[in-house]
């Protein structure tokens, strides 16, 4: 019996990656305003590695409070099996060159002399961006969600998990944006029915607190 259950875990995580890797191929291939490469995604599904993510998201929900539901999609992404990050690599230091004054800015020029915001705690996404090259991480990100609904898989979409990875410097150099997509092959989507404290009120949480507060009952008893 025991070997029968560690074989189907053994085949979901399996069932993760395959679907993580259409997921990506999806998001690869999606449409391009422009018609050059701009975009990455990465896969993220080891634990560890998530678990790294998901501290530094909450480090970042203490900076401001704007920030505060970091913490809460950090408890999310903890019950998520694996997390794709996908970035837009021109957005930042490559504008578009076609004027489009999306930026605000009369020319892309402009936009190329406009100072950058300072690598500061408080600054999640150092702007200003070409808002038409950024636009096409949106473009793969419907591709990646397309490619998760025709799967059956589970997912959800976190720019906070974006923001910190690349807080982290785990992402291409010349990342100006970047978007994580979680995914989830389990019975009860993690990523949906989520309450307010979701943060504080978790199944790791209560599995915590049930531990801690019969655990010393039972052994009294039973010793």
């Amino acid at each position: 019996m025991e070997r029968c259950i560690k074989q189907y875990e053994a085949d979901r995580k399996q069932a993760v990656r395959t679907a993580c890797e259409l997921i990506l191929a999806s998001g690869v291939t999606s449409p391009r305003v422009g018609g050059v490469g701009e975009c990455t995604i990465h896969i993220l599904d080891d634990d560890a590695d998530i678990e790294d993510l998901c501290q530094q998201m909450e480090k970042m929900a203490d900076v401001q409070k704007a920030w505060a539901f970091f913490r809460r999609d950090a408890a999310i992404l903890r019950d998520a099996d694996a997390l794709l990050i996908a970035t837009s690599l021109r957005c930042l230091k490559d504008p578009a060159d076609i004027n489009c004054n999306m930026c605000g800015k009369l020319t892309c020029e402009y936009l190329k002399q406009e100072p950058k915001l300072p690598a500061d705690p408080d600054v999640a996404f150092r702007g200003p961006l070409c808002i038409f090259r950024a636009n096409n991480l949106a473009y793969a990100i419907d591709g990646m969600m397309s490619q998760a609904r025709n799967l059956g898989i589970d997912y959800g979409v976190y720019w906070s998990a974006g923001a910190a990875a690349m807080r982290m410097g785990i992402l291409p150099k010349d990342t100006g944006f970047a978007i994580g997509v979680a995914v989830s092959v389990t019975e009860k989507s993690p990523f949906r029915d989520i309450p307010k404290r979701y943060a504080e009120i978790n199944p790791r949480t209560m599995n915590d607190r049930m531990i801690q507060r019969l655990w010393p009952q039972f052994r009294s008893i039973y010793s």
